[in-house]
Order: structure tokens, then sequence, then C-alpha cells
């Protein structure tokens, strides 16, 4: 009897399961409009979003509007504006995040007081990120979005991927997948380079 009433628990989850995987390949993209201006050449302002300070990297390096947002402890698209921007989107049970991290950790100290950057750690738990933040030694500001919601807006469904933001706010470059110096010098022409 126990045996049978488990066998149907078991069913029941596999059922469940699968249409909750059946609703989630159906549902739209909410950032499709996003990323389709962008793949036609638009450089689209970034979507908004609102987030929560995980680390805050070296504040020093911040201009004083995104300083004051870090120092409150939840920045915005918005604070990111009058200085080019990378937008890194991670998570640290994410393995091509860890091959990229030495790039982006590299790159920030380059580029610093020049070029913000600014991880959106993405469906994580914040003591998983944190450990990810010092074992790779990363500068940079560090957001949580933990259910996603709001990086959905950028089109985000897998990570790792990163924008390349110019001093406005618009996104003139985006890369899927692990991200590689020659691409993050490309990105930075491009987010440095007047329109």
């Amino acid at each position: 009897m126990i045996v049978k009433a488990l066998r149907w628990l078991a069913l029941a989850s596999v059922v469940g399961l699968f249409g909750l995987l059946v609703w989630k390949v159906t549902q739209p993209n909410p950032g499709q409009e996003f990323l389709d201006r962008i793949e036609s050449g638009q450089r689209p302002v970034s979507p908004r979003f609102d987030l929560k300070v995980v680390e805050p990297g070296d504040a020093g390096l911040a201009g004083p509007r995104l300083r004051r947002a870090m120092e409150e402890g939840r920045v915005t698209q918005a604070d990111l504006h009058g200085r080019p921007a990378v937008v890194n989107f991670w998570a640290s049970w994410c393995y091509p995040c860890k091959e990229e991290a030495p790039v982006l950790a590299e790159g920030a100290r380059r580029h610093a007081g020049k070029i913000t950057f600014v991880g959106i750690d993405y469906q994580d738990f914040t003591q998983d990120a944190r450990r990810f933040v010092r074992r790779y030694d990363l500068p940079f500001l560090i957001l949580r979005d933990g259910d996603g919601s709001q990086s959905r807006r950028w089109g985000i469904t897998a990570v790792p991927e990163t924008y390349f933001l110019d001093l406005h706010g618009r996104v003139v470059y985006r890369s899927i997948g692990r991200l590689t110096s020659e691409e993050l010098e490309s990105g930075l022409r491009r987010a440095t380079t007047p329109e």
C-alpha cells in the first residue's frame, strides 16, 4: 500500500515538473523586444532595475551618484549613467562565469575610474555570491537579483551575459556566454566611442 502511494506521488511529481517545464517554455520572454532592438542595431536604453548591493567593490572609483546609491544599499540603472558601464549577469553555480571572472576582474582594474563594472548575481544565494566574489577577487559592484525577475527585462534566460552601455545608459553591445579579454576590449571601445 505504501509502495503504491509512493509510486503515485512520484508520478504526480514528474507530471507536475513536466507541466512547469511546458509552462516556462511557452511563456514569452519579457525582454524580447529589448533584445530585438539590440539585434537590429539600435542603441536602446538599458531596462530598469532596482537591486540590493551584495558587495560594493571599490566605492572610491564610483561617481558621486553611484557612490551615494551604494551607500544606501540599492542601485538602479539610472545610477550608472554618466560613465560607460559593463553589466555582467552571472551566478556562483555557473561554470562559464568562473572562467570569465578573472577577465572581468582584470578589466575592471585596468579601466578603474573610467568604466563602471557591475555584476548582477542571477538566481543565486547571497552567501554563495559573496564566496564567489572573494574567490575571484572581483573589485567591482555586485548586485543581487535572487529571483531573476529584473534580469528577465534584459532578456536574460541563462548566464553569463554581458552588456556594454555608453555614458547615457544605452546598450551598444551584448555578449552571450563566456566573455574573453578581446571581446571585453572590443565592447569597451564601442561603449566609449561617441555616436
